[in-house]
């Protein structure tokens, strides 16, 4: 009886392992159609808002290469 019991003991722990890495697995390849649509709504209004920077930092540069004073 206590050998079955230690070997209980010493497979749990691997067997349960084993099951949180399936289920953690299983759980990463869901993704929804509505997730997807706002990630992707996401993107383009962090891309707009790149683009603004940028336009931003061009027009800064192309005013203190003018000898222009920068505030």
């Amino acid at each position: 009886m206590s050998e079955s019991l230690y070997a209980l003991a010493v497979l749990a722990c691997p067997v349960g392992m084993g099951a949180m890495m399936w289920m953690m697995m299983r759980g990463q390849h869901k993704t929804s159609d509505s997730d997807t649509g706002v990630k992707q709504a996401e993107l383009t209004a962090l891309r707009a808002q790149l683009d603004q920077l940028q336009a931003e930092r061009r027009d800064a540069q192309s005013t203190s290469s003018n000898g222009e004073k920068l505030s």
